[in-house]
């Protein structure tokens, strides 16, 4: 069944026949003379223009009859990311694709139809009122959109990995190796080991190295400023736990996340490769039973979704040269929020510096194959427990030491959701609340844990000189800025990375940093240093 809501289809083939990277996971192709459906990007002979129908979400394809295309893979491509703050209907199917997408919530729940109860419950709807939207948007119900996002990840755990069709199957939220693969069967036509087999698949067996379980690719539009990326997240970087390689587009790092109430521990290994528009993911043994939970946040952490020519369509008059930088994001949104903390009113160095000591005395071993790997970031439980002094002892001030343990409290409890698919509204309320944090801050945690693109850090003394507003000061400045932004909704938080990066085009005070993009050797060295600001309660 075709998307409602159909752009101009001749505009979409024109830009099949152009495999023009900047659209792949805007929309996908059915090709009525194969029974396939392709990403734009693909290239295999392009079809005539009369056998091609167009879709916008792979499970809108699906469930007109067509299997994924084996060659370009549509698992690969980046997920659409549709943003409103005006419509109502599309803001509840924005966020209920968004959870759908997330592998957290499939492990989370014992079958797909109490995945989908608890999604109604979770956006305040009826099931039934759900499924009407899904279909009056979408086209699809939210039962056959989940299904579809669970085949698509076991076809890449298929593809990519070596994983036994059994972990394959429980990884992707089956409950049976029976119920996968009578999926498989019935919306592909192969089972799972003749599509691992087939010869048109990219990885298999006989290609992985010894020793690996495979490399999982993840694909994003173009263009996209890596390096910008990689020095952001380099000059952060804490000893023991990550490890960046700028000039290798390379990140590793230790992770720790829970998935259905279990742990799970391990080192990842990510390397950006510009030409080829993908990243190159490889985990620990200790990772692959909740592989599609760490691309998810993987994805989440590099930006890949972000879609270059919506946010540049308002953004490019007031920030040009700018298109290429992504907001980047955070495996872990609890230690990005307690690394928020320590680096309130002190430089990137000095945050860092704290973070580290607070890693060494709270954090646990962990064993890797990197040397520079050898250290997880503290729970939350170990620093709700810690004793104020011990924090004091590593300079911490008293004020930093009740907001970490304020916030390592809450969400050991479960009672704040630092996760990518939290509720924002509640979730900034809830930190507003939290001693020693104020606006600035639960912003900065929206932006980066949250992933919510339209974030504003109010009161950022950086944001407001990049912006032309030295001369202002205090809530003069604030307002001044809070009015420039307005027309820049729903990509604030991108518009302040560019701003951040001194991309943007009004004049600027005599000495201003250029925008890293022309020509810097670090093309977000404006972010090497943390914006000014005061976030005291």
């Amino acid at each position: 069944m075709d998307t409602p809501r159909r752009p101009d289809d001749d505009a979409r083939y024109r830009a099949l026949c152009s495999h023009d990277a900047r659209f792949d996971g805007r929309f996908f192709i059915g090709v009525t003379s194969t029974g396939v459906y392709c990403r734009p990007v693909c290239r295999v002979r392009t079809p005539r223009r009369e056998n091609c129908r167009f879709f916008d979400h792979a499970a809108q394809a699906e469930r007109a009859g067509f299997r994924p295309c084996l060659r370009c893979r549509p698992e690969l491509a980046p997920l659409e990311r549709h943003w409103s703050v005006e419509d109502a209907s599309t803001i509840l199917v924005q966020q209920a694709t968004r959870l759908l997408d997330d592998p957290q919530t499939w492990l989370d729940a014992a079958t797909e139809g109490a995945t989908v109860n608890r999604l109604a419950d979770r956006m305040g709807v009826s099931d039934r009122h759900l499924r009407r939207i899904f279909e009056a948007r979408l086209g699809v119900s939210p039962l056959q959109y989940l299904q579809t996002r669970k085949l698509l990840a076991a076809k890449q755990l298929l593809a990519d990995t070596t994983l036994p069709v059994t972990q394959v199957a429980l990884a992707s939220g089956f409950a049976s190796l029976r119920r996968f693969n009578a999926a498989i069967q019935a919306r592909y036509g192969l089972s799972p080991t003749q599509m691992r087999r087939n010869p048109l698949t990219l990885a298999t067996p006989s290609r992985v190295p010894a020793g690996h379980a495979g490399t999982v690719r993840l694909s994003w539009r173009p263009p996209y400023d890596a390096v910008a990326m990689l020095g952001f997240l380099g000059t952060r970087a804490l000893p023991g736990v990550e490890w960046v390689q700028p000039d290798a587009l390379r990140l590793q790092r230790t992770v720790r996340l829970t998935v259905a109430g279990q742990p799970h521990t391990g080192w990842l290994d990510a390397q950006l490769d510009p030409t080829a528009h993908r990243l190159l993911l490889r985990v620990s043994d200790s990772l692959h039973a909740v592989l599609p939970s760490v691309i998810w946040r993987v994805r989440a952490l590099f930006d890949l979704d972000a879609d270059p020519q919506a946010i540049n369509a308002v953004l490019q008059a007031d920030f040009p040269g700018g298109d290429g930088l992504r907001v980047p994001g955070c495996f872990d949104g609890f230690e990005l929020a307690v690394r928020a903390v320590l680096g309130q009113q002190i430089t990137v160095a000095a945050a860092r510096t704290l973070a580290t000591r607070l890693l060494e005395r709270f954090g646990e071993p962990i064993t890797t194959p990197e040397p520079a790997l050898h250290r997880l970031f503290p729970t939350p439980q170990a620093l709700a427990e810690a004793e104020p002094q011990a924090l004091g002892e590593l300079g911490i001030v008293r004020q930093r030491q009740a907001a970490i343990q304020a916030l390592a409290r809450a969400v050991a409890s479960g009672q704040l959701d630092l996760s990518g698919h939290a509720d924002l509204a509640l979730t900034t309320q809830a930190l507003l609340a939290l001693p020693g944090i104020g606006p600035w801050t639960a912003q900065y945690i929206a932006m980066r844990a949250l992933r919510w693109p339209d974030a504003w850090p109010r009161g950022d003394v950086a944001l407001h000189q990049a912006l032309g507003l030295a001369d202002l000061k205090g809530p003069a400045a604030a307002l001044a800025a809070a009015d420039q932004a307005a027309a820049w909704q729903p990509w604030r938080s991108y518009a302040v990375v560019r701003a951040w990066a001194g991309c943007h085009a009004r004049p600027e005070p005599p000495g201003a940093t250029t925008c890293a993009t022309n020509g810097a050797e670090n093309p977000i060295e404006a972010l090497t240093e943390p914006p000014t600001q005061d976030d005291t309660p």
